[in-house]
Formats: C-alpha cells, sequence, structure tokens
C-alpha cells in the first residue's frame, strides 16, 4: 500500500494512493483510522483492515469515491511523529567525508550503529520550505530513507525488528552545513544545523510493496535489504545517485539499538543516514580533493530539490529564503 496524509476540506485525512488516484478511509469506512497517528496506534489491525481495502482496489478502482491531486493537498505521511533519529549507516559516505577532510576511517563505525535526536516537530512533506538567510550558509541536501514504527517495542533483537516496521519513505535531511559545522567544534551536536526541517514523502510505502526488492543482508548482519537505486536532482540536474542496498547497518539492527533499554513507540521516524554521493558536502570534498579550483556547490534561494527511489516514489521539494519564521 501507499498510505497518505493531506488536508482534505480543512482537516489532516488519512487515504490510500493508487493508480494516481487518493482515497480518503472517511469515504472507505467508519471503522478506519482517519489520521496517521492513529493508523499507526493500532498496528497490524489497522494494516490488515486497510489492506483489505487496498485489495476492493485492485478488483475495481471505482468501488470507492476518489480524488485528483488538485482537490487536497499533501502532508508529510506522518506529519507528526512521536521522536526522529537518524542514523549514520553507510559506509561510503561516513569514509568519504572523513578522507575529504583529512581523516583516517573511525574503526568504531564497525562497532555498533550510531544515530542522533532531530527534530520531530520540523517536519515538512513535498513542496516549499522556508529557509532564513543563516540557513543559507552552506545549505546541503541529505539522501536518505526513513522507517516508521507501528509496535511499542524494548530491547527489541535484530532478528525480530523487521516486524516492528510499519513502511517506507523518502528523506531529505535538510542542513545547514556553516552552523553545524562550528557547533560540532564543541563535540556535541548536530542541533541547529539540522533542526529547522526534514522532508519525508511522498508517501508511506509498506512492506508488502517492496518484496520484489529484498536483498540479502551483508556478510555478518541481520535485517531485511532492499535494492532500491537513488538519485537526487537540483534544479533538472542530477546530483546524486546510489541505492539504499549498500547501508552497511541494516534497518533491524539500527532498531535494535534504538530499542535498547528504551522503549519504541507507533510513529516514531528512524531515518538511514546518507547514501554514498548524497549530499553536497560530500560532493564538494571529493571536488576539491581532486581539484583545488573546483566550485563548490550548495543549495540557493529557489532550488528545487527532486529526490527520487525505486519503489518509494518522487519527493520535490523547493527551499525559499525568507526574513522571519512566525
Amino acid at each position: 500500500m501507499r498510505i497518505i496524509s493531506c488536508l482534505f476540506n480543512q482537516a489532516e485525512q488519512l487515504g490510500l494512493f493508487y493508480k494516481e488516484r487518493y482515497y480518503l478511509t472517511s469515504e472507505l469506512s467508519e471503522s478506519l483510522p482517519l489520521t496517521m497517528d492513529e493508523f499507526l496506534k493500532e498496528g497490524e489491525e489497522a494494516m490488515n483492515q486497510l489492506a483489505g481495502y487496498q485489495q476492493k482496489l485492485e478488483q475495481d478502482e471505482n468501488v470507492y469515491p476518489s480524488h485528483g491531486a488538485s482537490e487536497l493537498t499533501l502532508l508529510a505521511p506522518v506529519p507528526y511523529p512521536g521522536s526522529f533519529r537518524d542514523a549514520y549507516a553507510f559506509r561510503q559516505h561516513v569514509e568519504t567525508s572523513r578522507r575529504n577532510r583529512g581523516l583516517e576511517m573511525i574503526p568504531e563505525f564497525d562497532l555498533f550503529p550510531v544515530f542522533y535526536f532531530s527534530n520531530h516537530r520540523a517536519i515538512f512533506g513535498s513542496g516549499r520550505i522556508d529557509c532564513l538567510p543563516h540557513h543559507f550558509e552552506k545549505l546541503d541536501f541529505e539522501l536518505e530513507v526513513a522507517l516508521v514504527i507501528n509496535k511499542k517495542g524494548r530491547n527489541i533483537p535484530a532478528s525480530k525488528a523487521d516486524e516492528y516496521i510499519a513502511g517506507f519513505m523518502i528523506l531529505n535531511d535538510l542542513s545547514a552545513r556553516k552552523i553545524q559545522m562550528d557547533e560540532m567544534k564543541l563535540n556535541l551536536g548536530p542541533a541547529k544545523g539540522k533542526d529547522f526541517a526534514s522532508a519525508i514523502g511522498p508517501y508511506l510505502v509498506t512492506k508488502d510493496e517492496l518484496t520484489a526488492y529484498e536483498v540479502d543482508a551483508p556478510e555478518g548482519h541481520v535485517g531485511i535489504c532492499y535494492d532500491l537505486p537513488m538519485r537526487c536532482s537540483v534544479n533538472g540536474v542530477e546530483v546524486s545517485s546510489g541505492n539504499l542496498a549498500s547501508m552497511h547497518w541494516t534497518f533491524a539492527e539500527i532498531i535494535e539499538r534504538a530499542s535498547d533499554g528504551v522503549d519504541l513507540f507507533p510513529g516514531d521516524l528512524i531515518g538511514s543516514g546518507t547514501v554514498g554521493t548524497g549530499c553536497f558536502l560530500e560532493l564538494n570534498g571529493t571536488g576539491k580533493l581532486n581539484d583545488p579550483n573546483y566550485a563548490e556547490q550548495w543549495l540557493q534561494p529557489g532550488d528545487e530539490v527532486v529526490m527520487e527511489v525505486e519503489g518509494l516514489g518522487t519527493l520535490s521539494n523547493t527551499v525559499s529564503l525568507v526574513s522571519s519564521q512566525s
């Protein structure tokens, strides 16, 4: 299933996206959850119930009322996650970024998956994202995939962790690099360099939609991996490409680490971290290492960032300059 959140008649609604049409749960059945938050809290029961309506649509797409894109406004699929952890799971990104700064690969990367907490109340979907002037001091994209949890758990073993995943979305973890780098000189963060905006979308894709893409985990690792090509373009020019299958740490292993000694809850969001070549910070560093005269590229006001991940759709955002946010 491809599950969306949207505004319809000035109210938040939950729905299905099927064959370029939108089907709202409020128009499918009175027993279905009306928002993503309610849907995730009801776990497998709600997932199975909604899947039944999906199956009816597959038999006859006209059996229920539907809407075109112009009739509603898409939101982030999970507009209000309970928390947001972002991991550091791709070896290529970590290794290349450190090399570009003249650093050796950090051996602790192979000991456990690491993550940081970002702002779960600064989540956007497709569309415009307003940024302040100081955000544009080396404003960057990050090409990632995020999962959302739909079952409460603590101390979840990696061998069971995939059972706690409701589905996946594209994630663009926007980063104000000047702020981030200044902060992290104090060995703390990232904080203000990251917490102003992260975009997810365009819909939540359930695991059953991705079974054809499943591949084995890397040797010595546990969990389901997916062969999903990933691309990012800025103003129509491709700047990044990678594959979700190149994750060193699996989502299952990240969940195991995140749930160590604490509860994970339905609605918690977890990002993969940046795929190799998946940000200007890495690309600029490699460019300057190869050519001292390389001209760095950063996001500018009005730039359109389009991310495509096989099986997960397309997430498009335009970064806009505003003088203040109130």
